[in-house]
């Protein structure tokens, strides 16, 4: 993936949009004409003589239809704050998330790296969020995991995003995609080398006491591993094959 930083944002660079248009078959005087630019403004932005703004790059991102993982992305985790209920379920529904499909026009879609650090880092989520989350994984594996592990650091979030990628691996390897599961097995053994050893939830800080006993006991192997008080499972997952 290639990409630009500036203060806030990665954009994409001129060699990218260069490369999506060539998948497309189309000319640059088309490509401009359809974003409502010049063919020679275009073209300075494909040789890299012009910085890609984050609203160029969003149009053209969706019209080549590329993967959400190529959206803008902030260059800053520090700038990426907690989700609510209703913003999460409407970012994952403009994922493609099938549990929200209901909501899918409601916004335009995010970097699934972004919108699922956003959730990790909220104390507490209702059920049906926290289980989108392995959803966000399985189907965009190649998203910017030297972001989304260095903004995971920075918020102790390593254990939540490292029981995340296990469930999401699992239902790669019942699906059988042996290459995505084995993609995701790397990213579990980067996060493994800084999994903390203190007791976390899955975005649900406001468990009982009784709650959180129960769970001590009964939570499944990978979440026991990743330090979690969480019962979910990939046999539970309503999306899983």
């Amino acid at each position: 993936m290639f990409l630009r930083r500036d203060e806030r944002w990665e954009y994409m660079t001129g060699p990218q949009l260069k490369a999506e248009r060539e998948k497309k078959g189309w000319t640059q005087e088309t490509v401009a004409d359809l974003l409502r630019v010049s063919q020679s403004y275009l073209s300075q932005l494909e040789k890299g003589n012009r910085r890609v703004t984050e609203r160029m790059a969003r149009a053209a991102a969706e019209l080549y239809e590329t993967s959400p993982v190529l959206l803008p992305l902030r260059s800053s985790p520090d700038t990426v704050g907690c989700s609510d209920s209703n913003r999460l379920a409407g970012e994952l529904a403009a994922l493609g998330y099938p549990g929200f499909s209901y909501l899918r026009e409601s916004q335009p879609p995010k970097n699934p790296a972004e919108v699922l650090f956003s959730a990790l880092q909220t104390n507490d989520l209702d059920s049906r969020l926290t289980e989108a989350l392995p959803w966000v994984v399985l189907t965009f594996p190649g998203l910017d995991w030297q972001w989304l592990v260095s903004a995971a650091k920075l918020r102790d979030l390593q254990n939540r995003l490292g029981f995340v990628t296990t469930v999401a691996r699992r239902l790669a390897e019942r699906e059988g995609d042996p290459s995505k599961a084995a993609l995701l097995l790397e990213k579990e053994e980067l996060l493994e080398r800084s999994r903390l050893a203190r007791q976390d939830t899955l975005c649900h800080d406001s468990l009982t006491p009784a709650e959180r006993r129960w769970l001590l006991e009964n939570r499944p192997d990978e979440a026991r591993h990743w330090e979690l008080l969480t019962d979910l499972s990939p046999e539970h997952l309503s999306y899983a094959a």
